[in-house]
């Protein structure tokens, strides 16, 4: 069931809750951080009053990307639409109109929609997203949530739909659970993207790096806590399963070209400094 509408999004994470616990579990755990200031929340209304707002463009033809500066970890969600359907991936922690509007005209009259994220940290506001948006088609939106990590939901609804191993969203979008971050880290591979070559929206199971030739793997980014080499290699194994030639992580990091090979490459570096094979130059 769900909670009538009322919640709050914590002001640091960015996820929605149904109540307003006395810390967001999300951010204390070790992967991500509670303010020296102490936990803050805030309503949709609150954010909005003070300025924050959904704005989309373009990263390639059928994907969108949608940002909300000054929300939680201020992800960019990636709204991607086939002609057979949508996908909306690390919803944001925010939603108002101009979102909704943007994810309802992608899905159009009759294409599926689906909302998911590739971990809780990018839960954001997915059951709100799914709402609003089952509300304005006038049918219901699925939260997909992977079965690992569904203890971490905070504001539970009908909608969310725990799914595990693989699972094709729509024709040539097959979602899958490589894990590293969370048991349950999430990607989903676009057969279609990057003209025919294959995308991968990693979130940050895969975290492109600035250079643009290199890709990490950690348990938490801002606690710089890695993965050990083992789990970087078996993460990269398992999405070297399907061509991509195109990687976006869940900012606005992008792998553009050669990508499947950037992330074995980057996977056999990650081992081989966590073995000790590079000591001598420390």
């Amino acid at each position: 069931m769900g909670d009538g509408g009322v919640f709050w999004v914590c002001r640091t994470c960015g996820v929605e809750h149904a109540e307003r616990v006395e810390v967001c579990a999300i951010c204390a755990d070790e992967r991500q951080w509670v303010p020296a200031s102490g936990q803050a929340w805030a309503t949709l209304d609150e954010l909005a009053a003070e300025g924050v707002h959904v704005t989309t463009h373009e990263l390639e033809p059928g994907l969108l990307a949608l940002e909300a500066p000054g929300v939680g970890i201020e992800q960019q969600a990636k709204l991607l639409t086939t002609e057979q359907g949508t996908l909306l991936w690390d919803p944001l922690g925010f939603v108002d109109d101009a979102g909704l509007a943007a994810v309802v005209d992608a899905a159009g009259s009759s294409r599926t929609l689906v909302v998911a994220a590739s971990h809780p940290h990018m839960f954001g506001v997915q059951v709100e997203w799914s709402r609003r948006a089952s509300a304005a088609l006038g049918r219901d939106v699925p939260v997909l949530v992977s079965a690992p990590d569904a203890g971490w939901v905070a504001r539970s609804d009908d909608a969310i739909r725990p799914w595990t191993g693989e699972l094709e969203v729509l024709p040539g979008v097959v979602l899958s659970q490589p894990g590293g971050h969370f048991p349950g880290s999430a990607v989903a591979h676009w057969a279609g993207g990057a003209d025919g070559r294959g995308v991968l929206l990693s979130g940050d199971t895969i975290f492109a790096n600035p250079d643009r030739t290199s890709v990490s793997f950690m348990r938490s980014y801002p606690n710089r806590i890695p993965l050990s080499g083992q789990v970087a290699l078996r993460v990269a194994q398992h999405v070297a399963r399907r061509p991509f030639d195109r990687l976006y992580n869940n900012f606005a990091g992008v792998i553009p070209s050669d990508a499947r090979a950037v992330v074995g490459r980057s996977a056999e570096r990650h081992a081989a400094w966590t073995r000790g094979d590079h000591d001598d130059l420390t």
